[in-house]
């Protein structure tokens, strides 16, 4: 089988459905076991349990960490050592991240307050977060536009501080993502990976500095290490595999639609690809096209696998019930190919990242079209959110109560203090009731 074909109107189709969907998120006990175990060593031994880690599992052999430190003159070197069009893509790349999120930054990263009718002052004050640490992929996965995405808004929230670690097993370093780096004004930058980087950002080492927020994409030793240091710091998500849902109406060239599910199908074999279309000609054109462009992909088995596995084309009564279905799955990406997208978009509620119109392929997302491209998955796009500015700041709410406001909230504190069996909080707002300060 090349990739299921269901329909909504066969009586077996929520069953099938739910077996396309499903996934755990589950993590092997012997990672876990493992995880703990990096973790607890790098929080008590510090810089010599990462040297060993890095040694071991990374074939990367330092007698000090700082030997694994990056600096400023080695990303920029990088950066003029790729090729002028490498050089210009990264800069276009990240001049429209960048002019993305400081929009977004302008729309709700500001701070705010008021007076009310008394004089008292309410408000919330935004700062960006001291220091941030950002994982990115090395080795066999090296994605110099992640470094992009998570840098990128973390600089524009005003972070003064962010950290990378990459992994370089055997010391091969990808210079795109270290060219990457200098793009996006990362400040400090180490080659050491997995759980014992994700420990070191948390806890702090003698070399590598703690954080206040790890986020960036990694294998289920990273992810299972990021999930256990959180509350020590904060974290992104813990991401699943990737997605992509495309809503056709069939006027789409098919080739371009069985591009568009290929384009996640690659990414590993648990990726999801999914196709919802009305049209039955439609979804036999496409399958036609995936069983001809499929030998010519150099992933070709991964794509094989993750088609066969998780993927699928499936037939709907209309447009609007695709749109129902697409709102149950809740994409990470959600590609609305249709010659009317702006029709369509207003019934789609939940979505990682929302693609309009034929043009609009989810690869542009990916990588320069300036929406950040870390975005839920699994579903969770039901209650998160894209990665933002607003991941890289806190808000602190803001009260003044003037006196004549203290004599208007007082009673109405007291008295739901004194039901909660709170008397200390009762009282304390009733002495501002009967004495002004310095009285």
């Amino acid at each position: 089988m090349l990739i299921r074909q269901l329909s909504t109107t066969a009586p077996d189709f929520e069953a099938e459905f739910q077996r396309v969907l499903h996934w755990s998120a589950e993590t092997d006990s012997a990672i876990e076991q493992r995880v703990a175990e990096i973790l607890a060593d790098v929080r008590q031994r510090g810089d010599a349990a990462v040297l060993e880690y890095t040694a071991r599992f990374d074939h990367l052999q330092a007698t000090t960490l700082g030997e694994l430190e990056l600096t400023r003159e080695e990303l920029k070197a990088a950066f003029e050592a790729i090729t002028p069009a490498q050089r210009a893509a990264l800069e276009a790349a990240a001049a429209r991240v960048r002019s993305y999120h400081e929009r977004q930054k302008q729309a709700c990263g500001q701070s705010w307050s008021y007076r009310d009718e008394d004089g008292s002052l309410l408000g919330q004050k935004v700062t960006p977060l001291d220091r941030v640490g950002i994982y990115v992929p090395g080795g066999k996965a090296a994605y110099p536009s992640s470094v992009l995405m998570n840098a990128i808004p973390a600089q524009v929230a005003g972070v003064p501080e962010i950290i990378m670690v990459v992994p370089t097993p055997k010391g091969e370093k990808n210079p795109l993502v270290l060219a990457a780096a200098y793009v996006a004004g990362v400040h400090r930058a180490f080659t050491i990976g997995g759980a014992q980087a994700v420990a070191a950002l948390a806890y702090g080492t003698a070399t590598v500095p703690r954080v206040d927020k790890i986020t960036g994409p990694g294998n289920a030793y990273v992810a299972s290490a990021k999930k256990h240091v959180f509350g020590q710091v904060g974290i992104d998500m813990i991401a699943g595999p990737s997605e992509i849902l495309v809503l056709a109406d069939g006027t789409t060239p098919p080739d371009w639609v069985a591009m568009d599910l290929f384009s996640q199908a690659e990414h590993d074999e648990l990726a999801q690809s999914i196709l919802l279309c009305p049209d039955a000609g439609y979804i036999a054109q496409v399958h036609e096209a995936i069983a001809r462009l499929l030998p010519t992909m150099p992933r070709e088995a991964v794509i094989r696998a993750s088609l066969a596995g998780r993927g699928a084309l499936i037939q709907t009564r209309s447009m609007d019930e695709a749109c129902e279905i697409s709102n149950r799955i809740a994409p990470e990406h959600l590609e609305v190919s249709s010659a009317e997208p702006q029709r369509w978009e207003p019934l789609l509620r939940h979505a990682g990242a929302i693609f309009l119109g034929a043009y609009t392929s989810e690869s542009l997302g990916d990588y320069c079209a300036g929406p950040n491209h870390v975005l839920p998955t699994s579903g969770t796009a039901r209650f998160s959110s894209p990665l933002g500015v607003y991941d890289f700041q806190k808000r602190s709410s803001l009260i003044e109560v003037s006196e004549a406001g203290a004599q208007k909230l007082g009673p109405i504190a007291a008295e739901l203090a004194y039901g909660e069996g709170l008397q200390g909080h009762a009282q304390a707002a009733e002495m501002r009731l009967t004495k002004s300060v310095g009285g």
